[in-house]
């Protein structure tokens, strides 16, 4: 088992996993996603569409694990692991997951669904960091695709962190933001003040969507109470067909 760090510094990740399925579902590609996870040495990683369970695919893919994705890809390198299913359909369920290296204390799945069938959550997990007095409280994010339902689960999400989050403790959101309009950051600098990794070092978020040729901003790292924060640049390849959004990650010092 890899050692969990002792410092209050570690690498974070996130990436919707697009339920283990290359662009427009050509191929099935958790194994080859594992790796490439495993080989940007995240401490904490953010999962949005990762799959829990499946009926069907099994059946079709010779590789398909046994265990949930989620757990799948923590494998031995993360310890500790918790999802929430947002979408539950006959077949199955996906929803968010985090896997950390640090413990995870406690968690909670904030149902966010407004209305019709798209189903969203906001996973909140409060994560004891070695070295650090206060607890880290990580939510990973997953929002929708229509701008209305995006602005009132963004409301439900500051309702959360006011409710939930002590205004001096770390605090940690990343996922897919879905927000390519770019509004969520001034929203949540002004009322949470919550400042986005990617635009506080380079002045605008990065593009993440589609991940084979990025164009849309949609996917965010956002942080409170952080000593230094600062993004990491990952290579075009393998993650361009892994996904239909490419990956984030930076470094995080409490």
């Amino acid at each position: 088992m890899t050692p969990r760090p002792k410092t209050s510094s570690f690498r974070v990740l996130t990436v919707n996993t697009h339920k283990g399925f290359s662009f427009f579902n050509r191929k099935f590609i958790l194994h080859e996603l594992r790796e490439a996870v495993r080989g940007v040495g995240a401490d904490i990683v953010f999962l949005q569409e990762v799959l829990g369970t499946h009926a069907l695919h099994p059946g079709r893919h010779a590789n398909w694990p046994e265990a949930p994705h989620y757990e799948f890809l923590a494998d031995s390198i993360w310890s500790d692991f918790a999802y929430g299913r947002n979408a539950v359909y006959p077949s199955g369920h996906h929803g968010n997951a985090v896997l950390s290296k640090f413990p995870i204390e406690r968690y909670e799945n904030h149902d966010v669904s407004i209305s019709g069938p798209e189903k969203r959550g906001l996973l909140h997990c409060v994560l004891h960091i070695p070295g650090c007095t206060k607890r880290l409280h990580a939510i990973c994010v997953h929002l929708g695709l229509r701008e209305s339902h995006r602005r009132k689960q963004l409301e439900l999400m500051l309702k959360i962190v006011e409710r939930d989050v002590p205004a001096d403790a770390p605090l940690l959101i990343a996922g897919d933001f879905n927000d390519w309009r770019v509004r969520a950051h001034s929203v949540l600098m002004r009322c949470a003040g919550l400042r986005e990794v990617f635009v506080h070092a380079n002045g605008r978020a990065a593009k993440t969507f589609p991940a084979h040729f990025p164009m849309l901003r949609l996917d965010r790292i956002y942080v409170r109470n952080a000593g230094v924060h600062k993004p990491l640049v990952l290579p075009r390849r393998p993650w361009s067909h892994l996904s239909d959004h490419a990956p984030l990650a930076a470094e995080i010092t409490l």
